[in-house]
């Protein structure tokens, strides 16, 4: 997985918040431009008009005053007015305005207005403004330079309007939020509950609301679930019963051979027979059973292994336990040991009396490993064997098994919200392996 995608979010309320949120973002940003744009012509046009008429009233009053006074009327305009005037040489450095729209709109108005004699000037002498010229006379020396200030050309940010756009995209968000929230609500609830269902749980019916669509969607979901409860309480009431139908004569014809067949081989491999064969159907009780109905609770896991190592005797070996520190947690137990009972006999079965049985905490999860030295297993056959009535046709292979034992092994540890993995072990054989959730 790339950088970009472990940052990009994976969630469906995320991502869908951050493109409305992106599309509010770009609309008010283009109704910002929109609105600078259609405030800048008509600003333009204002200080043209502002210009024309300072221009034109200090002409008018220096025509009419006296030439003696003429500087004290400057003087009266630069304090009053903000007005400069200055007598324009031919030596003046002149920078020109800005080529800005603003700048020209404003140019071409006031040019228009003023005649096309006139100049304009951005900076005259290292000196910033707007600078317009005019004359009061024929000669030269009647040339001048107004200059107004270039506060006149600016604009004061709007800091209110900020205010009430940021609050107004401020609650745009929030809304997009509620909303986007609101749609994805029951798309979590689905899928927690359809993870529950994967882990052969039957959780409560989804609540059937919000959107058309996610109604139906809930209410399909909802009769599934339900069918998959009515067919799993069908097939166990049926593998129940069979199973249990069948124990009663398997119970007669125990005792029929004990009694009359007086051969001791012919008896005793009748007798073996016929235990192999309640083996199978305690087998088919065990899956028929499910462990969703238990109820988990807070177990010592390394006193509950040694418990179950020592319930199974020494006559085929005890596995060597290496127990690391594990801290109490909440499992089934009648679930886990079915599944460990169902390992260790596997790993009897096919690895003698060479079997180690380990406990630890890795990565969050509780891992239980039960290891063995027999033949093993393909890679390729690993995620077969995992199926009900599914058996391996090799060494390994028990050709008077049900196929079960490693189903109801991987039932039980997705029940627990882990998986069973069956991996080579150095030097030969196989690591059977139960990866459990801590919090379940």
């Amino acid at each position: 997985m790339t950088l970009w995608q472990r940052l990009f979010p994976r969630t469906l309320l995320v991502r869908t918040f951050l493109l409305v949120s992106l599309l509010i973002v770009v609309c008010v940003a283009i109704w910002l431009t929109l609105f600078g744009l259609a405030e800048r012509e008509p600003r333009a046009r204002q200080l043209a008009q502002l210009t024309v008429s300072v221009v034109n009233l200090t002409h008018a009053a220096l025509v009419a005053a006296d030439p003696v006074k003429r500087l004290a009327l400057l003087r009266d305009l630069a304090e009053s007015e903000g007005v400069h005037l200055y007598p324009a040489e031919r030596s003046d450095a002149i920078d020109d305005l800005p080529d800005t729209f603003f700048f020209r709109v404003m140019y071409d108005t006031a040019r228009s207005q003023l005649g096309p004699g006139t100049r304009f000037a951005g900076m005259v002498n290292g000196q910033k403004g707007i600078w317009v010229s005019f004359s009061v006379g024929d000669s030269d020396e009647d040339d001048y330079w107004l200059m107004l200030p270039g506060e006149h050309a600016e604009n004061d940010f709007p800091w209110h309007w900020f205010g009430w756009g940021g609050a107004s995209l401020a609650l745009a968000l929030l809304v997009a939020w509620l909303i986007v929230s609101r749609v994805t609500l029951p798309l979590r609830e689905l899928a927690s509950a359809a993870r529950e269902v994967g882990r052969g749980k039957h959780p409560d019916p989804i609540s059937e609301r919000g959107a058309i669509e996610l109604q139906q969607l809930a209410e399909a979901f909802n009769r599934m679930s339900e069918n998959l409860r009515r067919i799993d309480t069908e097939r166990a009431e049926v593998l129940a019963g069979i199973s249990h139908d069948l124990r009663t004569p398997l119970a007669r014809l125990r005792l029929e051979s004990e009694m009359s067949i007086i051969d001791n081989e012919a008896r005793h491999g009748v007798i073996a027979d016929i235990e192999q064969m309640d083996d199978i159907i305690a087998q088919f009780l065990d899956y028929a059973r499910g462990e969703s109905s238990e109820q988990a609770e807070l177990t010592d896991v390394n006193a509950l292994v040694t418990q179950i190592v020592g319930g199974q005797g020494r006559a085929s070996g005890t596995p060597c336990l290496f127990l690391g520190e594990i801290p109490a947690v909440l499992i089934r137990r009648q679930a886990l040991t079915r599944a460990l009972v169902n390992l260790l006999e596997n790993a009897r079965k096919y690895g003698g009396d060479q079997i180690e049985l380990r406990t630890c905490v890795e990565n969050g999860e509780l891992m239980i490993e039960v290891l063995d030295r027999g033949p093993g297993i393909p890679e390729s056959e690993i995620e077969r064997l995992k199926r009900p009535f599914t058996r391996l046709e090799t060494a390994r292979s028990d050709a008077t098994g049900t196929g079960l034992g490693l189903a109801i092994v991987e039932r039980i540890a997705r029940l627990h919200g882990g998986a069973l993995e069956l991996l080579p072990r150095d030097g030969g054989g196989l690591i059977a392996r139960l990866r459990l959730a801590l919090e379940n």
